[in-house]
Formats: structure tokens, sequence, C-alpha cells
């Protein structure tokens, strides 16, 4: 993930259809896309130029790619960090990057409110889960006060809809 530095991209309108094309089928060839590009939105440019511009704005940040596994291997879990003040000054990092950088992590975020800190979590059962927030607590508890954790049923819907990306129509 990025540091939450806006990339530093001058989005042409080719460059966000690029991006709806892609969200909407992640698996689509360059030539497929330059294809697409022409019949649906009547944008002449080549299967080249549409693998440098996607080459481009990956390295630039403009979007992250992740290969996440079918929701159907695993529990996902909305985990929710409240910090005991007393302690969160000397032990916050550690306990940050303990949860940041965890292989069930999926997604980390800071927060407002009671709980500052929110993670969506995968494990393989319930009882890796429980042992996760157990050796969280054994290594981090003088920072973390408590873990709101809520198990999500049913993923009923997993990826970014291509039309998110007309929001950056701004960015112009």
């Amino acid at each position: 993930m990025t540091d939450g530095t806006p990339p530093n991209w001058s989005f042409k309108h080719r460059d966000i259809v690029i991006l709806q094309e892609l969200a909407a089928d992640p698996q689509v060839t360059s030539r497929e896309l330059a294809d697409i590009l022409e019949t649906k939105y009547d944008i002449d440019v080549s299967h080249v130029t549409v693998s440098e511009t996607i080459r481009k704005m990956r390295e630039a940040n403009v979007f992250n790619e992740a290969i996440i596994p079918n929701e159907s291997y695993y529990n996902f879990a909305l985990f929710e960090y409240k910090f005991n003040t007393e302690n969160f000054a000397d032990g916050w990092r550690d306990a940050m990057e303990y949860i940041r950088d965890d292989e069930h992590t999926l997604f980390f975020s800071i927060t407002n409110g009671e709980y500052q800190w929110t993670s969506v979590m995968m494990f393989g059962s319930n009882e890796a889960e429980a042992r996760w927030i157990h050796e969280l607590y054994k290594r981090h508890g003088a920072v973390i006060e408590n873990v709101r954790n809520s198990a999500m049923h049913n993923v009923l819907k997993f990826g970014a809809d291509p039309e998110l990306f007309r929001a950056l129509e701004h960015f112009e």
C-alpha cells in the first residue's frame, strides 16, 4: 500500500477508461483492451500504448494489485482496536507493525472514534482467529486495551466497481 500521498499522475480520459475496464475484468489483455477502447469508447490506441500506460500507472502507484484468495477458503473478520493510552506512546509502533505485517491482515487503516485502528483479517478457522487474538494480547496487551471483532459472513461483494473510477475525472 502507499503512504497516503496521492500519486503524481495527470489523468487522461483514456487512463480512467483503462482503470474501469481493468476493474471489470482484471484478466483482460492489452490487445483486448485496445479493442474495447476503440469499439466502446472510440479511443484509437495501440495495445503497446495500453500496456505502457498500465505499467506507468502501476509504477506511479495509481492503483494497487493484490492476489486475494476466493472468500470461500477463509473466515473474514472485522477487527477494531481500542488503546490503553497509558502505554500507547511506548508501544504503538510495534503493535501497529505487528498487525499491519501479519499474514492474516488483508486491510488495515487508522480510523477515528474510540476504536482507532481497523483491520479486515482472513483466517482458515475460528480457532486460528482465537489464537491470533490471544497472541496479540500476549505481545501487545499493554497497548491494546480491547479488540472488538466481528465475523463477516457471506461476503457478497469483493472488489472495486468500475464506475468508481469516474471520480478520477476531476484529476484530469
